[in-house]
Protein backbone atom coordinates (compact mmCIF):
# COMPACT_ATOMS: atom_id res chain seq x y z
CA UNK A 1 0.00 0.00 0.00
CA UNK A 2 2.99 2.35 0.51
CA UNK A 3 4.35 2.00 -2.69
CA UNK A 4 1.56 2.87 -4.46
CA UNK A 5 1.99 6.79 -4.08
CA UNK A 6 5.61 6.50 -5.28
CA UNK A 7 4.50 4.64 -8.23
CA UNK A 8 1.99 7.38 -8.85
CA UNK A 9 4.13 9.91 -8.26
CA UNK A 10 7.16 8.64 -10.67
CA UNK A 11 4.25 8.33 -12.65
CA UNK A 12 3.46 12.01 -13.02
CA UNK A 13 7.13 12.93 -13.06
CA UNK A 14 7.66 10.84 -16.16
CA UNK A 15 4.52 12.57 -17.73
CA UNK A 16 5.62 16.13 -16.75
CA UNK A 17 9.47 15.54 -18.08
CA UNK A 18 7.89 14.10 -21.44
CA UNK A 19 5.68 17.47 -21.61
CA UNK A 20 8.73 19.16 -20.90
CA UNK A 21 10.69 17.39 -23.64
CA UNK A 22 7.78 17.51 -26.71
CA UNK A 23 7.67 21.49 -25.83
CA UNK A 24 11.72 21.82 -25.79
CA UNK A 25 11.75 19.90 -28.71
CA UNK A 26 9.24 21.88 -30.74
CA UNK A 27 10.89 25.32 -29.78
CA UNK A 28 14.24 23.33 -30.91
CA UNK A 29 13.38 21.83 -34.03
CA UNK A 30 11.54 24.35 -35.30
CA UNK A 31 14.08 26.54 -35.05
CA UNK A 32 16.51 24.39 -36.39
CA UNK A 33 15.65 20.81 -37.33
CA UNK A 34 19.57 19.88 -37.49
CA UNK A 35 20.04 21.16 -33.91
CA UNK A 36 21.21 17.98 -31.32
CA UNK A 37 19.14 16.30 -29.20
CA UNK A 38 21.25 17.46 -26.10
CA UNK A 39 20.23 21.27 -27.06
CA UNK A 40 16.91 19.80 -25.89
CA UNK A 41 17.22 17.92 -22.87
CA UNK A 42 19.19 21.27 -21.75
CA UNK A 43 16.41 23.12 -22.56
CA UNK A 44 13.65 20.72 -21.27
CA UNK A 45 15.68 20.52 -17.37
CA UNK A 46 16.25 16.79 -17.78
CA UNK A 47 19.16 14.97 -18.08
CA UNK A 48 20.14 13.12 -21.58
CA UNK A 49 19.59 9.85 -19.98
CA UNK A 50 15.91 10.81 -18.83
CA UNK A 51 15.51 11.43 -22.58
CA UNK A 52 16.79 8.88 -23.78
CA UNK A 53 14.60 6.69 -21.82
CA UNK A 54 11.40 7.94 -23.37
CA UNK A 55 12.95 8.93 -26.69
CA UNK A 56 16.06 6.32 -27.92
CA UNK A 57 16.90 8.30 -31.02
CA UNK A 58 16.49 11.86 -32.44
CA UNK A 59 14.23 10.32 -35.21
CA UNK A 60 12.02 8.19 -32.19
CA UNK A 61 12.11 12.26 -30.65
CA UNK A 62 11.01 13.44 -34.10
CA UNK A 63 8.27 11.27 -35.24
CA UNK A 64 6.61 11.44 -31.77
CA UNK A 65 6.50 15.13 -32.10
CA UNK A 66 5.11 14.91 -35.38
CA UNK A 67 2.49 12.40 -34.64
CA UNK A 68 1.72 14.68 -31.28
CA UNK A 69 1.36 17.56 -33.75
CA UNK A 70 -0.80 16.23 -35.59
CA UNK A 71 -3.17 15.09 -32.99
CA UNK A 72 -3.28 18.57 -32.15
CA UNK A 73 -3.88 19.84 -35.59
CA UNK A 74 -6.86 17.04 -35.74
CA UNK A 75 -8.24 18.00 -32.69
CA UNK A 76 -8.58 21.32 -33.11
CA UNK A 77 -10.38 20.06 -37.19
CA UNK A 78 -12.45 18.34 -34.73
CA UNK A 79 -13.79 20.59 -32.77
CA UNK A 80 -14.48 22.63 -35.70
CA UNK A 81 -17.10 20.43 -37.54
CA UNK A 82 -18.78 20.47 -34.16
CA UNK A 83 -19.12 24.57 -34.25
CA UNK A 84 -22.88 24.91 -34.67
CA UNK A 85 -22.06 28.41 -36.26
CA UNK A 86 -22.82 29.30 -39.84
CA UNK A 87 -20.15 27.29 -41.77
CA UNK A 88 -18.06 29.60 -42.97
CA UNK A 89 -17.60 31.48 -39.06
CA UNK A 90 -17.07 27.68 -37.69
CA UNK A 91 -14.43 27.12 -40.92
CA UNK A 92 -12.61 30.43 -39.87
CA UNK A 93 -12.62 29.95 -36.39
CA UNK A 94 -11.15 26.06 -37.17
CA UNK A 95 -8.35 27.24 -39.32
CA UNK A 96 -7.50 30.28 -36.46
CA UNK A 97 -7.15 27.69 -33.72
CA UNK A 98 -4.63 25.60 -36.01
CA UNK A 99 -2.94 28.26 -36.54
CA UNK A 100 -2.79 28.88 -33.00
CA UNK A 101 -1.34 25.62 -32.06
CA UNK A 102 1.20 25.98 -34.61
CA UNK A 103 1.23 21.66 -35.66
CA UNK A 104 2.01 22.25 -39.49
CA UNK A 105 4.62 24.70 -38.91
CA UNK A 106 6.60 22.31 -37.09
CA UNK A 107 5.47 19.42 -39.54
CA UNK A 108 6.80 21.23 -42.57
CA UNK A 109 10.09 21.54 -41.23
CA UNK A 110 10.33 18.05 -40.24
CA UNK A 111 8.79 16.51 -43.20
CA UNK A 112 11.19 13.78 -45.00
CA UNK A 113 13.69 13.78 -41.98
CA UNK A 114 12.73 10.72 -40.43
CA UNK A 115 10.44 7.38 -42.02
CA UNK A 116 7.28 7.75 -40.39
CA UNK A 117 5.64 4.59 -38.94
CA UNK A 118 2.43 3.01 -38.58
CA UNK A 119 0.97 5.72 -35.73
CA UNK A 120 2.25 8.46 -37.25
CA UNK A 121 0.09 7.32 -40.60
CA UNK A 122 -2.86 6.75 -38.68
CA UNK A 123 -2.39 10.15 -37.50
CA UNK A 124 -2.11 11.91 -40.34
CA UNK A 125 -4.79 10.47 -41.97
CA UNK A 126 -7.49 11.21 -39.10
CA UNK A 127 -6.26 14.82 -39.56
CA UNK A 128 -6.64 14.28 -43.53
CA UNK A 129 -9.72 12.68 -43.15
CA UNK A 130 -11.19 15.76 -40.60
CA UNK A 131 -10.02 18.65 -42.36
CA UNK A 132 -11.53 16.77 -45.61
CA UNK A 133 -15.10 17.04 -43.80
CA UNK A 134 -14.44 20.18 -42.79
CA UNK A 135 -13.53 21.64 -46.49
CA UNK A 136 -16.39 19.47 -47.85
CA UNK A 137 -18.81 21.24 -45.14
CA UNK A 138 -17.73 24.61 -46.58
CA UNK A 139 -17.95 23.43 -49.72
CA UNK A 140 -21.48 22.25 -49.45
CA UNK A 141 -22.78 26.09 -48.10
CA UNK A 142 -21.00 27.79 -50.95
CA UNK A 143 -18.73 29.56 -48.69
CA UNK A 144 -15.54 28.20 -49.83
CA UNK A 145 -14.44 28.99 -53.65
CA UNK A 146 -14.21 26.34 -55.74
CA UNK A 147 -10.70 26.38 -57.07
CA UNK A 148 -8.90 26.36 -54.31
CA UNK A 149 -8.04 22.84 -53.03
CA UNK A 150 -7.68 21.19 -49.68
CA UNK A 151 -4.00 21.02 -50.07
CA UNK A 152 -3.80 24.71 -50.97
CA UNK A 153 -4.87 25.50 -47.54
CA UNK A 154 -2.96 23.37 -45.86
CA UNK A 155 0.19 25.36 -47.81
CA UNK A 156 -1.43 28.21 -46.80
CA UNK A 157 -1.94 27.79 -43.19
CA UNK A 158 1.83 26.81 -43.14
CA UNK A 159 2.94 29.52 -44.65
CA UNK A 160 1.24 31.95 -42.13
CA UNK A 161 2.96 29.65 -39.27
CA UNK A 162 6.39 30.15 -40.63
CA UNK A 163 5.55 34.00 -39.81
CA UNK A 164 8.08 34.68 -36.44
CA UNK A 165 9.67 37.08 -34.88
CA UNK A 166 11.70 37.92 -31.20
CA UNK A 167 8.26 38.94 -29.82
CA UNK A 168 5.67 36.25 -29.20
CA UNK A 169 3.58 38.88 -28.84
CA UNK A 170 3.77 40.11 -32.37
CA UNK A 171 4.31 36.76 -33.61
CA UNK A 172 0.17 35.89 -32.39
CA UNK A 173 -0.79 39.39 -34.18
CA UNK A 174 1.06 38.94 -37.50
CA UNK A 175 -0.56 35.02 -38.05
CA UNK A 176 -3.96 35.97 -37.26
CA UNK A 177 -3.34 39.36 -39.60
CA UNK A 178 -1.95 37.08 -42.31
CA UNK A 179 -4.76 34.45 -41.65
CA UNK A 180 -7.34 37.28 -42.41
CA UNK A 181 -5.77 37.77 -45.46
CA UNK A 182 -6.02 34.35 -46.42
CA UNK A 183 -9.68 33.52 -45.50
CA UNK A 184 -10.59 36.64 -47.41
CA UNK A 185 -8.85 35.21 -50.61
CA UNK A 186 -10.57 31.71 -49.72
CA UNK A 187 -14.13 32.92 -49.41
CA UNK A 188 -16.24 32.26 -52.24
CA UNK A 189 -17.06 33.50 -55.38
CA UNK A 190 -13.23 35.39 -54.91
CA UNK A 191 -11.99 38.31 -57.04
CA UNK A 192 -10.51 36.76 -59.89
CA UNK A 193 -9.82 33.15 -61.12
CA UNK A 194 -5.86 31.52 -59.89
CA UNK A 195 -3.28 31.15 -61.99
CA UNK A 196 -1.78 27.26 -62.21
CA UNK A 197 -2.69 23.93 -61.10
CA UNK A 198 -4.28 23.62 -57.27
CA UNK A 199 -1.92 21.37 -55.28
CA UNK A 200 -2.77 18.20 -54.17
CA UNK A 201 -2.63 16.02 -51.82
CA UNK A 202 0.36 14.05 -53.50
CA UNK A 203 2.20 16.46 -53.85
CA UNK A 204 2.07 17.25 -49.78
CA UNK A 205 2.69 13.37 -49.45
CA UNK A 206 6.02 13.50 -51.37
CA UNK A 207 7.37 15.67 -48.75
CA UNK A 208 7.75 12.82 -46.42
CA UNK A 209 10.04 10.72 -48.81
CA UNK A 210 14.15 10.57 -47.49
Amino acid sequence: MTETPKLDGRRRQAARNDDRILEAARAVFLADPDAPIAEVARRAGVGISALYRRHPSKEALLRELTRDGLERFADALDAGLADERDPWTAYGATLEAVVEGGSQALAQRLAGRFAPDAGLTEAAARADDLYRALDHRAREAGVLREDVSAADVILLLEMVMLVDLPDPTRIGELRRRYLALVLESLRAPGAGPLPGAPADGAELASRWQR
